[in-house]
């Protein structure tokens, strides 16, 4: 069977390169982060509470602001919106490389958060405008969703690449060119709206923000002071209160931000545990094994960047596999095995010691990033099949949300395992590899319990083509990764 041809518009094209270019840059300031942490540790003087920041600063605002942002946009204009975005998120990539120390770095990665939730909010939403049937949206996806798995396979290495050729500051200050043609090309785009748009939830937005932000904080803080320290228990009291009063408000608001009767259906609120699993065990643990490969074994950046790539290549090829057998097997059987595989690659990596060769762990990278590479366009297409085709775009937000907060809450909890003194900084390798294996089977005890709430509250959870009204053998062909481009004009 001949590939399918997906004719767009040049408008059409101009606003799924923009859309696609956006989000290539955010997924690869993410990736090449974790790759270029030891160096900025060492030149900046920074231990791991610290590190920690780099991340979870970025997650964190990402995680907190996207919803809010994503209502904003749909009243005052998509287009506008994702212009702000760039313009911060390039300024706040301009701070990042010329930060001189770790807390002007860490601001600078916040406000670049401020500029990602902005951006994610809106890419989805200006395809969505562009491509209104549902064959054309499709094929416009497939083409997204291509461009995050490259992005997440490219940018280990990139990273490594970077930061040993010219220096980790690249690693930003190379967001500005591409910062720049987005503004550009944005400008061809065309605004849009929506009909009936939702108002501001501010009270939930600011309950969120302090709820997870003194959560982060109080376990990053106890990883450094203890438990028992009054600044930790005072934190996570905070958190706690924040939380519960945005889960109050939620309930009460007009138009919630996270609306909690979404929540009532067991699939989706499945998908969401699941989300928050995988990000909290595996994608938080990874920046923690970056720095042993750098750090205990002495692997240059571009060698730790090469280490995960046979794994990230079999994620793409997961990835591919996983998306023909939906609708032949059960959606839950899927994600369970995905968290399963996970959980097995996580209890693999604990066989890294002191004077381990970089290819003992090759294989556990390998058997997490599979499972990975089945669990995501499964819960994808849970997603959106649980939820109302009108929260949609609200849908895929919330999981973003969860996403990005279990990076951010995953590696603020992980981190209580090391010692203070950070293995960049002179501390013992033996006590940073005892604290990672700790880490490591705390991450596999997540991704299990993870596999087991999807067992439990997934079983009738639907994510195949006919659940998702897709009836034609035509728009059956579309799921295919093969496609053709082909640009008319306008």
């Amino acid at each position: 069977m001949s590939a399918p041809v997906a004719r767009f518009s040049r408008g059409q094209t101009t606003t799924l390169v923009v859309a696609c270019a956006a989000t290539a840059m955010l997924m690869l300031d993410i990736a090449v982060v974790n790759t270029a942490l030891p160096t900025i540790a060492r030149e900046l003087d920074a231990g791991l509470t610290a590190l920690k920041w780099v991340v979870d600063g970025y997650t964190l605002a990402l995680a907190t602001v996207v919803l809010t942002a994503g209502a904003w946009a749909d009243r005052v204009g998509r287009r506008f919106v994702f212009q702000l975005g760039t313009l911060v998120f390039t300024l706040a990539s301009t701070a990042c490389a010329l930060a001189p120390t770790m807390l002007s770095l860490n601001g600078a990665r916040v406000i670049q958060g401020l500029g990602a939730a902005l951006l994610f909010a809106t890419s989805l939403a200006l395809l969505a405008d562009a491509f209104p049937g549902a064959v054309e949206r499709s094929k416009s996806l497939a083409v997204y969703g291509a461009t995050i798995g490259a992005s997440f396979a490219a940018g280990p290495l990139l990273g490594g690449l970077l930061t040993d050729l010219i220096g980790w500051r690249a690693i930003f200050l190379a967001n500005v060119p591409i910062g720049v043609a987005l503004w550009v090309g944005t400008r061809k785009v065309r605004e849009s709206r929506s009909a009936a748009p939702r108002r501001g939830d501010w009270a939930g937005q600011a309950a969120v923000m302090v709820g997870l932000a003194a959560l982060t904080f109080g376990l990053i803080e106890a990883g450094s002071s203890g438990w028992t320290d009054r600044l930790t228990v005072g934190s996570l009291a905070v958190s706690a209160v924040a939380l519960g009063l945005f889960v109050a408000i939620e309930k009460r608001v007009a138009d919630p931000m996270m609306p909690v009767a979404m929540f009532a259906n067991r699939g989706f609120a499945g998908a969401q545990i699941a989300t928050f699993a995988i990000s909290a065990s595996l994608f938080a643990v990874f920046v923690y094994f970056t720095l042993y490969l750098q750090g205990v074994l002495g692997l240059s950046a571009i060698e730790a960047g090469l280490v995960p790539m046979p794994g990230t290549v079999m994620m793409l090829v997961a990835a591919g596999v996983t998306d023909k057998l939906l609708g032949r097997v059960a959606p839950w059987v899927l994600i369970a095995a995905g968290l399963l595989a996970v959980t097995a690659g996580m209890a693999w990596l604990t066989v890294g010691g002191t004077n381990s060769s970089p290819w003992d762990v090759v294989g556990g990278f390998l058997l997490a990033a599979i499972g990975a590479g089945v669990f995501n366009p499964v819960v994808s297409g849970v997603v959106l099949a649980e939820s109302d085709h009108d929260d949609a775009g609200l849908a895929t937000g919330i999981n973003d949300t969860f996403r990005q907060a279990g990076i951010a809450i995953g590696v603020a909890g992980l981190g209580v395992f090391f010692p203070v003194r950070s293995v960049l900084q002179g501390g013992s390798p033996q006590a940073y590899v005892d604290g990672l294996h700790a880490a490591l089977w705390c991450s596999a005890a997540i991704a299990l319990a993870g596999a087991a709430v999807v067992a439990w509250l997934m079983r009738d959870a639907r994510a195949t083509t006919a659940d998702l009204g897709v009836d034609s053998d035509e728009e059956r062909e579309i799921l295919a990764p093969e496609y053709t481009l082909t640009v008319e004009a306008e």
